[in-house]
């Protein structure tokens, strides 16, 4: 189980990566999104990946740290009104600018980045 999540926050972390990187807008979005849910993973393996584990203590022998737990579903309140933000600050700039380069520069005719 712990190879799977390894392999999945990596996967998450480089196709965020590679999302960053492109030059428009809802790509990089896209990337910031992907990371968020590779650091949600992260620290949601952090807490131990124990099954039939209640996260009270008292309710079994060996609980589960709910400190984890609590982070992550903080962390996806605070992304999607994040992501939220930022896709309605990109189709701003898109609407004003005519552009959704992130650099602000207008590609050439056909330029599908």
């Amino acid at each position: 189980m712990e190879a799977l999540f390894s392999l999945m926050v990596g996967v998450l972390t480089a196709s965020g990566v590679y999302l960053l990187l492109r030059g428009r807008t809802f790509p990089v979005i896209i990337g910031l999104s992907l990371l968020s849910y590779a650091v949600n993973l992260f620290l949601f393996s952090s807490g131990g990946l124990r099954t039939n584990a209640a996260p009270v203590i008292g309710a079994s022998i060996s609980p589960t740290d709910p400190l984890p737990h609590a982070l992550v579903l903080t962390a996806i309140v605070i992304g999607f009104a994040m992501t939220a933000f930022v896709v309605i600050l990109a189709v701003r700039a898109r609407s004003e600018l005519g552009s959704d380069h992130v650099d602000g520069q207008q590609g050439e005719e056909g330029d599908t980045r």
